[in-house]
């Protein structure tokens, strides 16, 4: 029997009503109705565990929970119950809070490859104070970016690099510059090319694919060469890969590394980590000339770090990465039967690391295809599927897993026959899905 589509009538009128008073009609370009098939976005009431509800009462079963910050599931009961308790404490102090030392000393045991660690709300703020503080150490204007990693920050430096630059000066514009991922060579002729000139490599250490034999380290010893800092962006691969990040997993230390989304399980919590060279460049215990690194109102608030506290703990306690890949494992292998086994295994491809995963949808000449994308996500809406990723959390059971494999595979027949018509528009319903980041809305 095929899945009916969700009646969204009050998910589309909350739609209008954000549209009306919220540019975007979202506070995240990646929540946006554009990210959905016309007429089926639906808008969440609430969520428990790996489940959430929209204000239509229709249940889903939710992947890439809070764009992959929520991992644990939400309302993680040690979270919240970590936070209640310090709400009654008060969150926020004309001085430091107690809090703040116990939520760094947990960090740094938690990252040991990181020496001092400073708290921030967001990823953006945290990546451009590393981007800052590398320029300061080094005196050097330009920051080299991974061309093949999506998003650093919202901040000029990496927004001016993107589709949607308008309202970025070209002369800070031309301060990036682009190094392929997986490409030592490509990476020395860009730092030799702006000899002297580059402050930093940024990147993600790890996304859809494993970083190649000895990549990591040679990225390391190219940055050592070359005079600039080395920052990893593990806002995704941190706790994913490993409590410790990827820089653990790998064993490659970066100089500066941020951590976010995971690490409050939901919660506003972001931190800066590193050495302790450069770090303290934006303390009070050194000579040299002052960084502005990060002053933020509510970057320690007490119950966001309360929050990432008990996210540590449970990730130490329970193994929760092991989960994570786990329940990914089984969800990848019953995605990639399915698919197969409805003649679509070519053009509906999941990749990604268990812990990651991420799908591409692949139009009859094995292109990447938004409309195919289209039909594909509302077929999964339809069977109770919340998947703009198969990002897994802890929260998912087997069952949950099991059920979405069903639902892939309905998915599929569907794929098929417009793969046979070469042609989606009629499984469609209505505009294509569109990219994040273009020039136009």
């Amino acid at each position: 029997m095929n899945a009916q589509e969700p009646g969204l009538p009050r998910s589309r009128q909350a739609n209008e009503r954000l549209h009306a008073l919220v540019p975007g009609g979202a506070h995240t370009y990646a929540k946006g109705d554009d990210q959905y098939p016309q007429d089926l976005a639906p808008v969440i009431s609430h969520g428990s565990g790996a489940h959430v509800w929209d204000v239509d009462g229709n249940r889903y079963i939710e992947y890439g929970s809070g764009l992959r910050s929520v991992s644990l599931g939400h309302a993680h009961p040690r979270v919240t119950e970590a936070v209640r308790r310090q709400l009654d404490r008060g969150s926020n102090f004309v001085r430091p809070s107690v809090v703040e030392v116990e939520a760094a000393e947990r960090f740094l045991a938690t990252v040991p490859t990181a020496e001092m660690v400073k708290f921030a709300k967001n990823g953006s703020d945290a990546t451009t104070a590393a981007v800052r503080l590398a320029r300061a150490a080094t005196g050097r204007p330009r920051v080299a970016v991974c061309a093949d990693h999506p998003f650093f920050s919202v901040d000029d430096w990496f927004i001016g690099t993107t589709p949607m630059s308008a309202g970025v000066p070209a002369e800070t514009d031309r301060l990036t510059v682009a190094f392929p991922y997986g490409d030592l060579a490509a990476t020395e002729e860009v730092l030799t090319r702006y000899r002297d000139e580059v402050a930093c490599l940024v990147l993600e250490p790890a996304t859809h694919t494993e970083p190649p034999p000895g990549y990591l380290a040679g990225l390391r010893a190219l940055a050592d060469r070359h005079g600039c800092v080395l920052v990893f962006d593990e806002m995704i691969t941190g706790f994913r890969w490993s409590e410790a990040g990827a820089q653990s997993l790998y064993g490659v230390v970066p100089d500066l590394s941020t951590f976010g989304k995971a690490l409050g399980n939901g919660f506003a919590v972001s931190a800066l980590a590193g050495r302790r060279e450069l770090m303290e460049r934006g303390g009070l215990r050194h000579s040299d000339e002052r960084v502005f690194l990060l002053s933020t109102t509510h970057g320690a608030e007490t119950h966001a770090l309360a929050a990432a506290m008990a996210v540590q703990a449970t990730y130490a306690e329970e193994g929760v990465t092991a989960r994570l890949h786990a329940l990914g494992e089984r969800l990848a292998a019953g995605v990639r039967e399915a698919a197969a086994g409805m003649g679509v295994g070519d053009h509906v491809v999941i990749r990604g690391r268990a812990s990651n995963l991420v799908f591409a949808t692949l139009d009859e000449h094995r292109r990447p295809s938004q409309e195919y994308r289209t039909l594909f996500l509302r077929r999964l809406l339809a069977g109770g599927v919340l998947a703009p990723s198969f990002v897994v959390s802890s929260a998912l059971t087997e069952a949950d897993i099991d059920r979405t494999v069903d639902v892939v595979a309905q998915a599929c027949a569907v794929y098929r026959k417009a793969l046979d018509a070469a042609d989606p528009a009629p499984w469609m319903g209505g505009r294509a899905v569109k990219p994040v980041f273009r020039r136009l809305a």
